[in-house]
């Protein structure tokens, strides 16, 4: 119980740290991707669905872009699936399975952009991408 209320308040905090207002919706969605990153809107929405009652996708998409515009959470696109989503952290890469669909972080360092075939572009940020099968998909 303590250590609910300790994430709860920390999520206030960070809340109030980009200047958003704190409402329970917003907590709850923060909560949730707090507890298991790379969640998809309709999960997100079902999860934070169990403890709020009542909650629409559109409201939970409304609640994503104020918190990509905060730099609160961070967005991945899987081609093929639908995007998902995680609490903005250390800068990290991904592992995507191809046939499910499934995300995992990834700790590795990523090469510096190539001097050819940039000319003109400033490069803000790169990101590796490992795509394959994950186990439980290799099991089966």
């Amino acid at each position: 119980m303590a250590r609910e209320t300790a994430d709860r308040e920390a999520v206030i905090q960070q809340l109030r740290d980009v200047g958003l207002r704190v409402t329970g919706p917003r907590l709850e969605v923060l909560q949730v991707l707090a507890a298991k990153a790379h969640l998809d809107v309709e999960s997100i929405t079902e999860e934070a669905r169990r403890n709020l009652g009542t909650l629409t996708s559109q409201a939970v998409y409304d609640m994503l872009r104020n918190f990509l515009e905060t730099g609160l959470v961070t967005k991945f696109e899987r081609p093929g699936w639908p995007a998902v989503f995680e609490i903005a952290g250390r800068p990290h890469h991904h592992a995507l399975c191809t046939r499910c669909g499934k995300v995992a972080n990834v700790e590795a360092i990523a090469p510096s952009p190539p001097r050819k075939g940039l000319s003109g572009w400033k490069v803000n940020e790169g990101e590796l991408i490992y795509k394959g099968t994950c186990p439980e998909c290799r099991k089966n």
